[in-house]
């Protein structure tokens, strides 16, 4: 009788394993797509100098498309539950490609080695705080609140900073963004990890969409930390 439910409580918890081992996968993939998809449109876009004059040089254009940008954000997060999976994908693949444009001005900013040289650098951080959000028996949620606060400091030190164009003040913005960026990378891995052992057991739609989230999500935590870096290790034209 106990032996039965022993192998029972060892199956269920394998299964739950391996049900979160297979949402984190469509997951990162979904991550992985958006992230060349990115890479490949700031090539595209900053090897034209026709599209560089109108997407990055006009800025009427390149604050329209940030302002698209944050509203595909808003949008997709808050109406997840009511979209169709088809929907919530393109909406994030959208996304990819906008910021893939926006972000075209760093291949002109900075050189091509720095710039690959910090995304490996970026990769190696996020990689590894990604299987600590993972494995860890702690419990990160203590760090939410911690770091959103953080994340909105980060936002209004950026506005007014834009007005007073302080260097000083950008590399304390990067330098704390780098902390809250890596601390998130760690807490939403681990908050996706629980939400996929209830998310497999229900229907494909909802995984599909449930994955492409969290892919929004991580690839969130990746751009920034990218950016926060690149202000550290990336060398000028």
């Amino acid at each position: 009788m106990l032996g039965n439910q022993a192998e029972r409580a060892q199956y269920g918890s394998a299964a739950q394993s391996q049900a979160v081992t297979l949402f984190l996968a469509k997951v990162f993939n979904w991550m992985a797509i958006g992230l060349g998809l990115t890479a490949v449109v700031a090539f595209l876009v900053a090897s034209s100098p026709t599209a560089i004059n109108f997407f990055v040089m006009n800025r009427a254009v390149l604050f329209g498309l940030i302002i698209a940008e944050l509203g595909l954000v808003i949008y997709l997060s808050a109406r997840i539950e009511k979209l169709q999976a088809g929907t919530a994908t393109s909406l994030f693949l959208l996304y990819s490609v906008l910021n893939g444009i926006t972000l075209s001005a760093i291949l002109l900013l900075y050189t091509a080695t720095s710039v690959a040289t910090t995304f490996v650098v970026t990769a190696g951080m996020f990689g590894s705080m990604a299987i600590y959000g993972f494995v860890t028996k702690k419990d990160l949620s203590s760090w939410g609140s911690f770091l959103f606060m953080g994340l909105i400091g980060i936002i209004l030190a950026t506005l007014v900073n834009f007005f007073f164009q302080s260097s000083m003040m950008s590399w304390v913005i990067s330098g704390i963004g780098v902390i809250v960026f890596t601390g998130l990378t760690a807490y939403d891995v681990q908050r996706i990890s629980r939400m996929g052992a209830s998310v497999m057991s229900g229907s494909q739609e909802s995984i599909k969409k449930m994955a492409v989230l969290g892919a929004l999500t991580l690839y969130l935590d990746f751009i920034n930390l990218f950016l926060m870096l690149l202000r550290f290790l990336g060398n000028r034209e």
